[in-house]
C-alpha cells in the first residue's frame, strides 16, 4: 500500500500531517509523506530560515541541530505508520515516546533552506513499541542516520500521578 500526502513548508495544508502527528509548529518537522508501505516510509521537510533554533544554533552560521534531525526522522516514521494504520485498534490516537536512540552518525551539516528527505525502515512494529532505522538526506548526501525505539502509549489525564 503506497500513500502520498503533501503540505508545503509554508503550511498551506498542514491538516494532512497534523492529522497524523500530535506535534505542532514550531516542533513539526514533516512537510510531506512521499511514500509509505509496510517496509519503509519516505518523507521530506524543508528547514526554512525562520526555524526557531537557528537564532541560537549558531547565529553567525546557522545549522540544524543533530537532535532535530533525529526528531525529524522519528516524526516521519511515526506519521507513515499512522497513515498506514499499522498499529491496529486505537493506533490513530497513539502517541510515540522516544525510548532509545542508537547507532547515531552525523555526516553533513543541514543549513537553512535545505530540504531533508527521510528514508525510514520499519524494523519491528507492535501495539506497544516501534523499532525503526533511518537516514536523512540532503540531495543524495547522507546528513544523519540512526536507529530508535519508541514506546506506544496514550496521553495521561491531567493531574494523573506516577506513583
Amino acid at each position: 500500500m503506497n500513500t502520498k500526502e503533501t503540505t508545503n513548508p509554508g503550511g498551506e495544508n498542514p491538516n494532512l500531517i497534523e492529522a497524523l502527528l500530535p506535534h505542532r509548529y514550531p516542533f513539526l518537522f514533516v512537510d510531506e509523506i512521499i511514500e509509505a508501505d509496510q517496509d519503509q516510509v519516505i518523507a521530506r521537510h524543508v528547514f526554512t530560515e525562520g526555524e526557531f533554533f537557528f537564532r541560537g544554533h549558531f547565529p553567525q552560521y546557522p545549522v540544524v541541530p543533530g537532535v532535530i534531525l533525529i526528531e525529524t526522522m522519528a516524526q516521519s516514521g511515526g506519521a507513515g505508520l499512522k497513515k498506514l494504520g499499522l498499529l491496529g485498534a486505537g493506533g490513530e490516537s497513539a502517541l510515540f515516546f522516544l525510548a532509545s536512540v542508537d547507532k547515531v552518525k552525523f555526516r553533513r551539516q543541514v543549513r537553512p533552506g535545505e530540504e531533508v528527505r527521510s528514508v525510514i525502515k520499519n524494523l519491528r512494529i507492535s501495539s506497544k513499541m516501534i523499532k525503526q532505522a533511518g537516514k536523512a538526506y540532503v540531495g543524495e548526501e547522507v546528513a544523519a542516520e540512526a536507529e530508535w525505539l519508541c514506546l506506544v502509549g496514550g496521553a495521561e489525564p491531567e493531574g494523573a500521578s506516577h506513583e
